[in-house]
């Protein structure tokens, strides 16, 4: 699926489309923009975030653990030249500390964790 990014209303606000689904983009004021939307490493952090949701819910589904619901936050900046994510899991539901550490050992396993873990390689064009 592509993910399409184009210039919304405000001085930096843009748009990203996916499919049917829209959200918007923006810089803090600090930086010139008007705060409208998501900043770009707070999407990055949201993929990581919702990924980690629906991996852990699937996986518990799986395996019939009693998994209510998992919270996930994410806390991330730039330390010291290197990019880091904080991973925060809350667990609610009837499980063990067997199940919770299998949870948590796979959500290391999640599509975008491992994408941003791995060798990535950006390929750009212009027209």
């Amino acid at each position: 699926m592509d993910v399409k990014v184009y210039r919304g209303e405000g001085k930096l606000q843009h748009v990203v489309e996916v499919g049917p689904h829209k959200l918007i983009a923006d810089a803090p004021s600090q930086y010139g923009g008007e705060d409208a939307g998501f900043v770009p490493h707070d999407l990055l952090a949201s993929a990581l975030g919702a990924c980690t949701a629906l991996t852990l819910n699937m996986y518990a589904q799986r395996k019939g653990f009693d998994l209510q619901k998992v919270d996930v936050t994410i806390q991330h900046a730039e330390k010291d030249g290197v990019y880091v994510f904080n991973r925060h899991l809350e667990y609610h539901g009837n499980l063990s500390a067997e199940q919770k550490e299998s949870l948590t050992d796979i959500a290391a396993k999640c599509p975008v964790h491992k994408t941003l873990s791995g060798r990535i390689q950006i390929v750009t064009d212009s027209n």
